[in-house]
């Protein structure tokens, strides 16, 4: 099935949460008692669009742009891999912020392709699955018992992954993050309902996924 320029866009948008996230991250900021990745709100962002792309174009489209976002983030991470692995000039002195920000471990990257994926693939079969439940009513349910469900798998495999056994990492963590993207979720759902019924409208389609393969490996249906 063709989709129009706005598919595109809204594809685009969901990639471009993704990869930024991922560099923004890397900082932990502390907002008052809470201590949270900068990304707060981008990681959040990335879930939202991946609502509207379920909700809109199914899930078998979703899915495609799921592993589109997975394989932008790789080729992402090799390159500045590759970057950071190239002799530094003699006058460029930013080597060492270079590594500090874009010099992702391995144990970093595992934990972020994981949650990545755990996440937006129990984000989008909850969403499928609840639409018909629910007979297409009651989107702000499905948006945030999506999110629910696969922020906190995203956040506990990431955190847990990626931090365990560092100085600041305690399990309250994870609820922290956990809590916090929740609560993004529910305040974005105006604006989740108005790009829903935009894209609806526009590109005339409302996707039931009744004889949907679910399989997240399966990519060419």
């Amino acid at each position: 099935m063709n989709f129009s320029h706005r598919f595109v866009i809204i594809t685009a948008i969901f990639v471009t949460c993704l990869i930024t996230a991922n560099i923004v991250g890397v900082k932990m900021a502390s907002l008052g008692p809470f201590i949270l990745p900068a990304a707060v709100v981008l990681f959040p962002l990335s879930y939202i669009f991946g609502d509207i792309l379920t909700e809109v174009y199914g899930y078998r489209q979703a899915r495609k742009v799921i592993w589109l976002g997975f394989a932008c983030n790789l080729i992402f991470v090799i390159f500045a891999w590759v970057g950071q692995a190239l002799p530094p000039a003699p006058l460029w002195e930013g080597q060492e912020a270079y590594e500090s920000i874009l010099g992702y471990t391995p144990r970093l990257l595992v934990a972020s392709f994981c949650g990545y994926l755990a996440g937006e693939f129990a984000n989008s079969f909850i969403m499928a699955k609840m639409k018909i439940l629910t007979r297409g009513r009651w989107l702000w349910s499905r948006t945030i018992s999506s999110t629910i469900v696969g922020q906190g798998l995203d956040t506990a495999i990431f955190v847990t992954g990626a931090y365990f056994g560092a100085p600041f990492f305690v399990p309250i963590i994870i609820l922290y993050h956990w809590l916090a993207k929740i609560i993004i979720e529910a305040v974005a759902t105006p604006f989740t309902y108005a790009v829903v019924n935009f894209l609806k409208k526009k590109e005339a389609i409302d996707t039931y996924d009744h004889q949907t393969n679910f399989n997240p490996f399966l990519v060419s249906d």
